[in-house]
């Protein structure tokens, strides 16, 4: 790995009469408000709803998974097509930096045995707090049920809050708005023609880490298996390796981990192809060899279903599945039967709604971008976090690329600060 690219994140005086603006308090807009809070700038952060870090809190739920440990290019790689446009932001705040400064807020992590990374006591609340402990220590102004409307005729931000709308100038803002999912925590998508009306290129917003849709189950399918878990199994796509783990089955299609970890493949399929073809093997330990072995042995009066179980112990969910998927004639023919076993298709044909992904994908290009994250046609407005155009896995990649991407637009903003805004103008 590379020496990290560091960040001059501390080039102001202290104190210095630079006022900034962030809309959106999720995790990238907190780091980049301790960044530049730190750096002796004056900090106003505003947040639609009545606390911040809404879905950072709701990401805690069942486990706060804030990184990854494996490989540093592996890491990288994850990233896909955005991978080099992450990198340099990556390299200045590492998955270890990371580590390294939840631990500087007295919090203590560790590592899972797949090599995913959580805090001790697994919360997110704990490290929230002593968080915005830190940020307000640090001067930074937080004001929540303020939804941004905009700018006004002379370049004022429009903030509407309980009391009406009010006008704040800044000598430079940073959107870190969230991407179009789970809008009830405020990631609605709602800054997206307020940018195009400006002229910035917005990459459409797509559920990413999302469930995907069948034609339709059979109603027997749907009431006795929608929400039973297939353990044990892997999902590819054809012609591409598989990936070994589990899903659920629901009333409408297919969702959890497994399916999530290709969704960017499946969906980007489906916007090509108009549906996608997954194939699902029911019994990844075994060979097809084995399997069309046990299944040819003499079952005698035993039904299918009873010699599926009793010679490959293949059963409840997905021997409904294997039913549901194949013809009465692939029944009759062990060979046909061991390869549908191998690689079931499920023809998936949208996928659920974005409000219900766990990310999303598409936003603001990062070629609308300079390199400190500055919107080229609106000088002194930058963005960052999920509101970008890139996507990852589940597995810490999402909140690990926020966080960089808030302490790169910080480091942005001081830079764009020193340069071009006179320290002694009149505020």
């Amino acid at each position: 790995m590379p020496a990290p690219l560091v960040y001059p994140v501390a080039t102001m005086p202290q104190p210095c009469s630079f006022r900034v603006a962030i809309i959106g308090g999720g995790p990238a807009g907190l780091m980049a408000a301790e960044v530049l809070g730190q750096a002796g700038v004056n900090v106003d952060l505003y947040d639609a709803m009545p606390s911040v870090g809404r879905k950072f809190l709701l990401a805690g739920v069942g486990g706060m998974n804030i990184t990854h440990a494996e490989d540093y290019a592996a890491f990288v790689s994850r990233y896909a097509e955005r991978a080099g446009d992450l990198r340099p932001l990556l390299d200045a705040f590492t998955p270890d930096a990371l580590r390294e400064w939840i631990h500087g807020l007295g919090i203590d992590t560790f590592v899972g045995s797949s090599g995913r990374v959580f805090p001790t006591d697994m919360k997110a609340a704990p490290l929230l707090r002593a968080w915005l402990k830190r940020l307000r220590e640090n001067g930074v102004r937080i004001h929540t049920r303020q939804r941004w409307l905009g700018w006004s005729e002379r370049g004022a931000l429009r903030l509407a809050g309980p009391e009406g709308e009010s006008l704040m100038e800044a000598d430079a803002t940073l959107l870190a708005l969230g991407g179009g999912s789970w809008a009830r925590l405020g990631s609605d998508g709602a800054w997206v023609p307020l940018l195009q009306n400006r002229g910035i290129a917005i990459a459409p917003l797509q559920p990413a880490n999302c469930g995907f849709e069948v034609a339709g189950w059979s109603e027997y399918l749907r009431e006795k298996f929608a929400g039973a878990p297939l353990k044990t199994v892997s999902l590819a796509l054809p012609g591409e390796a598989p990936r070994k783990g589990e899903f659920v089955l629901t009333a409408t299609g297919i969702e959890g981990s497994l399916v999530y970890a290709l969704s960017a493949p499946i969906r980007n399929t489906i916007n090509r192809d108009g549906a996608a073809t997954v194939l699902l093997d029911l019994l990844p330990d075994r060979t097809l060899t084995q399997i069309a072995s046990a299944l040819a042995r003499p079952r005698g009066s035993q039904s299918m279903a009873k010699h599926l179980h009793r010679q490959l112990k293949l059963d409840g969910v997905k021997a409904a599945l294997l039913r549901e998927l194949t013809d009465a004639a692939t029944f009759q023919d062990s060979q046909a039967l061991a390869a549908a076993i191998k690689a079931l298709p499920i023809r998936l044909v949208r996928p659920r709604p974005l409000d219900e992904a766990i990310s999303s994908a598409g936003g603001v290009p990062f070629e609308e971008l300079d390199e400190g994250l500055m919107l080229r046609r609106l000088p002194g407005v930058f963005c960052a976090g999920e509101m970008l155009d890139w996507e990852a896995p589940t597995g810490g990649y999402l909140l690990t690329a926020c966080f960089a991407s808030g302490r790169a637009a910080a480091a942005g903003m001081l830079r764009w600060l020193r340069d071009n805004v006179p320290a002694n103008a009149p505020r």
